[in-house]
């Protein structure tokens, strides 16, 4: 009997160890993590400073509405489109939503979600100038538009699509293009006369035109265009991509993703 009592005591003792290193383990693996994403400073309307100093936007707004639906944690931190790039790069964000169009030279260094919104580019001037969207050959409206830039500086914000189709045009038609880090300070260019047009995506300049009465109109919108999307390191993170694609399909199919895009690009 006391053999079997001690056997019985020991045996307890050992389940008792096996239950608290079960315990520790259930505890350490139940640690959610919590995901840095690296964003722009301002690019209205995907992400801006709202009249109370929140971060808002429809980048951060469709955001929230995944990580609610696929119950992952996130902080976001705004440190300008070309800084969320390092960040990534360097590893010390897992991933960046930033109005960031998709690009063959890109893919090369990020993964990418599947596009949460397709934008075209545009080009816009001052209020009262001349504008090329009422015709209706969008060949010729394209030529007469970016013709009439002829001679003139233009104002492009780096590494955007804008930019890009700036550079691409600049020579065929004879104008120069200055770059500016963000959107705000070329609009200004536009507004003293230092650039005769600004080419942006064509969400933001309307966006600004219609909701913040900038003194600017749309000139021209392109057909070319670039499609946005969520990206982080080329080989990392992936279950993040895989979440942030769940989450927009389920908030696509329940309304909430048009909800969110039509609360910033619907003119008052």
């Amino acid at each position: 009997m006391r053999l079997k009592k001690v056997l019985a005591v020991g045996l307890a003792a050992v389940m008792g160890i096996s239950l608290v290193a079960c315990g520790g383990g259930n505890k350490k693996d139940s640690k959610e993590k919590t995901y840095k994403i690296a964003s722009d400073t301002t690019f209205t309307p995907f992400e801006f400073e709202d009249k109370d100093g929140n971060r808002v936007g429809i980048d951060l707004d469709l955001l929230e509405a995944i990580a609610k639906e696929e119950g992952f944690k996130y902080k976001v931190t705004a440190v300008g489109f070309d800084a969320a790039m390092a960040s990534v790069e360097s590893g010390q964000s897992d991933g960046m939503i930033a109005g960031m169009s998709i690009t063959k030279e890109r893919k090369q260094k990020y993964d990418f979600s599947e596009a949460y919104y397709d934008s075209k580019v545009a080009f816009a001037v001052k209020k009262g100038g001349k504008t090329f969207d009422n015709i209706k050959d969008k060949k010729k409206a394209e030529k007469e538009a970016l013709s009439s830039l002829k001679g003139k500086t233009v104002a492009a914000k780096v590494g955007t699509v804008g930019a890009t189709y700036a550079n691409e045009n600049a020579e065929k038609y004879g104008y120069k293009v200055r770059q500016f880090k963000d959107s705000p300070t070329m609009y200004q260019a536009v507004l003293t006369g230092n650039a005769a047009a600004c080419f942006e995506d064509f969400p933001v300049i309307s966006y600004q035109i219609g909701q913040k009465n900038l003194k600017l109109q749309v000139a021209f919108t392109s057909e070319s265009g670039s499609q946005y999307g969520f990206a982080v390191k080329k080989g990392k993170n992936s279950e993040l991509v895989e979440k942030f694609n769940s989450g927009l399909k389920k908030i696509k199919d329940n309304g909430k993703y048009q909800e969110i895009v039509d609360k910033y690009t619907k003119t008052k």
